[in-house]
């Protein structure tokens, strides 16, 4: 991103009284909103930014853009039109984001900037007795008879911004899939008492060549992204499809199509490569496998798996089938795949050796990653609404199912109260996040999810655009959030920088998701 830099002299920013009627030289970059110029002492200003690609945030004041990453710093942009109630305009080459220092960084969007001007504090007059487009207790203090440029108002930039939030703390910002494995994937369901655990069970489930299958969670470390550099593997089995570099070490892929027998198919955006375990502890073995579509996360009744008919399991080539899962009333059939059983393959597994024996010298091949250790991440579930990315502790999403054709409506309940729905004899709540958010409305489609929480003992379900991903994040690039007006301090706690992949995730605090009342009385 192209910038210019303006180099703040040091010192606090005068109040009005000192600012206005001084003396000595000031300095201020001067500005214009709508017609009108305004100016800013220089000391407030860090630098000055062409527009950036905002993160928008949803129940927030209209005045703020969004987030953007300005060199790993989380940075709020607000828009000097919506504060002074202006007409909207599209950002055009001469828009600029002035970045001002207030304790934490906050950008403010203007139409042009003009230039940095010294001006003799006697010629700073009260806004007081002053007719202007701004109200007066808003200003510094104006400067008339400045040239080509006419009355200068001069900005009290810290109450501005502060009269549209809360409090001017806009900072504490020192800065795709599902569940994953072992201990940590099933947090949720440890939380659920012993009987449950002994009648449901958890699955991955996703498609590959139209048919469906599932993984049993506990050996899903996590689902990501197929990257567009894959390297591939001299002399390899067919099934492999290269490697891939994740976080700390080279992980090998292999393609369940090629796997399977089956035709092969160009990419597509609904890829995705499941991180597998091979064994347990230090010496597991991890996989990556790439399938065609994730679909969700299931918790199905033991009462509702079968074991493969001994016909079926006895042919060699169902070997990685182990037991079938019946929904629906039998409608649905999804094959329960076993991870160790599809890799029994000796070619398979002799590639994957190669590369795990080979990883250190592959890795020089590769884009270098700092390695990071286990504890230093944490996991998260990502979501979509609209064109923002949002992500939730993995540890409180209990599953993630797809939407009903049939939702019973409930009346008299608030309008982000979708519904109800019967999962598995449980009433739960479906709240729409779009609405609840304050989003437009988008008609349904079969990306929709619902990811299920239980909060406060309530288990509530919330109607998603799509499920992106899980995601490891390393605890260096989760920032806390921006504290803006009351409902957002609630919900957004904190945003995953990842100016790696030019990606800003919005970290939702489930607990303060909804107000409780309303979703208990639709349950």
């Amino acid at each position: 991103m192209k910038h210019s830099k303006i180099d703040a002299a040091a010192g606090e920013v005068p109040p009005p009284a000192e600012l206005a009627g001084g003396s000595g030289q000031r300095q201020f970059t001067v500005f214009t909103v709508d017609g009108e110029t305004f100016a800013v002492g220089l000391e407030e200003v860090k630098e000055i930014v062409r527009m950036p690609q905002v993160v928008r945030v949803p129940l927030t004041p209209p005045s703020l853009e969004g987030l953007t990453n300005l060199r790993g710093t989380v940075l709020p942009v607000v828009s000097t039109r919506a504060l002074f109630g202006c007409e909207a305009a599209e950002p055009d080459d001469a828009t600029r984001v002035v970045v001002l220092d207030h304790g934490q960084p906050v950008g403010i969007v203007v139409d042009r900037v003009v230039s940095v001007v010294s001006v003799d504090a006697a010629r700073i007059e009260d806004a007081a007795g002053v007719e202007t487009s701004v109200r007066s207790d808003l200003l510094r203090g104006v400067i008339k008879d400045q040239g080509a440029l006419g009355l200068v108002m001069v900005l009290d930039s810290a109450r501005l911004i502060a009269q549209e939030f809360d409090a001017l703390t806009l900072g504490g910002m020192a800065g795709a899939g599902l569940l994953a494995a072992g201990g940590e994937a099933s947090a949720a369901a440890a939380q659920a008492p012993e009987a449950a655990a002994d009648e449901e069970i958890q699955l991955v489930s996703f498609e590959v060549a139209g048919q469906e299958y599932a993984l049993p969670i506990q050996s899903v470390r996590e689902i990501v992204q197929l990257p567009e550099a894959v390297t591939r593997v001299p002399k390899a089995a067919t099934s492999v499809v290269g490697v891939i570099a994740l976080r700390d070490r080279l992980l090998p892929v292999v393609s369940l199509r090629r796997l399977f027998g089956l035709a092969a198919k160009d990419s597509a955006e609904t890829d995705r490569v499941a991180v597998v375990s091979l064994g347990e502890g230090a010496s597991a073995l991890v996989v990556g496998l790439l399938l065609d579509k994730v679909n969700e996360v299931l918790r199905v009744r033991r009462s509702g798996v079968d074991a493969m008919p001994p016909m079926l399991a006895a042919d060699r080539n169902l070997a990685e089938i182990t037991a079938i899962c019946r929904l629906d009333g039998g409608k649905r059939l999804v094959s329960i795949l076993s991870a160790e059983a599809m890799f029994e393959a000796p070619a398979v597994a002799e590639a994957i050796k190669d590369v795990e024996d080979n990883q250190e010298a592959a890795m020089t091949h590769t884009a270098s990653r700092t390695a990071t250790r286990a504890e230093d991440m944490e996991q998260f579930v990502v979501f979509r609404l609209e064109d923002e990315e949002f992500g939730v502790e993995i540890a409180t999403v209990q599953e993630i199912v797809r939407v009903p054709e049939d939702l019973a409506k409930v009346p008299r309940t608030e309008d982000y109260i979708r519904g109800v729905m019967n999962l598995r004899g449980a009433v739960i709540p479906l709240v729409d996040q779009r609405a609840r958010f304050g989003l437009p409305a988008c008609e349904d489609h079969d990306r929709q999810r619902i990811v299920v929480f239980t909060i406060a003992g309530t288990q509530t379900g919330f109607i998603v655009d799509s499920v992106a991903e899980v995601m490891r994040i390393a605890r260096a690039d989760i920032k806390p959030a921006p504290e803006m007006t009351d409902p957002a301090r609630r919900m957004i706690r904190r945003v995953a920088n990842l100016p790696d992949t030019r990606r800003m995730i919005l970290l939702l605090d489930t607990e303060k998701l909804i107000d409780l009342e309303p979703v208990a009385a639709a349950a």
